[in-house]
């Protein structure tokens, strides 16, 4: 498989809080990372960082065999190959079929392809139903699903989950990990999901990593991590046993 993000030495420093530390790390096409961590492990920093949100201290970043950086000239264009779902969704004071079009409607895209790719996304994650209701109205589950929707709809290569189903009940769960299963499916594609849940790491993953203090302890294929963790702190987490 062809690898499509590989960090170096990414490392970044708020005053005399390092925040990631030394993370090195490759994404392959279909690929479901899972990086699990407590909470201020340096996950969001991360994901800041590799989304080109923020400069990191110290290190590089690849992304299809470029090196990217947030002083690029077409930085913007280099995040566009990416999409990020946060913990909390956000929705526009518009109906749901609109907020999904919006990515395609500001790339151009014409009425008839807008209609067949959003009427698409949201049969697919349960929203036809609402296809005409305030976005606002939705409830939680349902708004995140409609995030995930807009997200992936212009045809992101990777797709950063920032523990994306925090809070949902089960059938938002199941629909959402669904729908992140069959994009990565999608030739070129991959997944990097944050999650203090080693269960879904576990249940939706094919790699896991542990990442505490900034730092990524252990990384490698999901079975082995749960199985056979060679860190005794990856043993500790995936075993319930390490409190956070």
């Amino acid at each position: 498989m062809r690898t499509l993000l590989r960090t170096e030495s990414l490392t970044n420093e708020y005053g005399s809080t390092v925040a990631v530390s030394d993370v090195s790390m490759a994404v392959n096409e279909g690929d479901i990372l899972g990086i699990m961590g407590p909470s201020g492990s340096g996950k969001s920093t991360l994901f800041r960082l590799l989304n080109l949100l923020e400069s990191p201290s110290a290190g590089r970043i690849f992304f299809e065999g470029s090196e990217m950086s947030t002083s690029m000239p077409d930085v913007h264009m280099a995040r566009r190959k990416m999409a990020l779902v946060l913990q909390k969704p956000a929705a526009m004071n518009r109906s749901v079929f609109n907020n999904v079009a919006y990515g395609l409607q500001l790339r151009g895209a014409t009425e008839e392809e807008t209609e067949a790719k959003v009427n698409f996304y949201l049969e697919k994650l349960g929203l036809a139903p609402s296809r005409e209701r305030n976005a606002r109205s939705l409830s939680g589950g349902e708004m995140q699903r409609m995030c995930f929707a807009r997200s992936v709809i212009v045809d992101p290569k990777l797709v950063l989950l920032d523990e994306f189903t925090a809070n949902l009940d089960p059938k938002n769960i199941a629909i959402l990990e669904n729908a992140v299963r069959d994009f990565v499916k999608q030739d070129g594609r991959a997944a990097i999901i944050i999650t203090h849940n080693p269960f879904q790491a576990k249940r939706l993953c094919n790699r896991a990593a542990l990442m505490m203090e900034g730092g990524i302890v252990e990384e490698g294929e999901t079975s082995r991590i749960f199985n056979d963790p060679r860190d005794e702190r990856t043993r500790a987490f995936v075993s319930g046993e390490m409190v956070f």
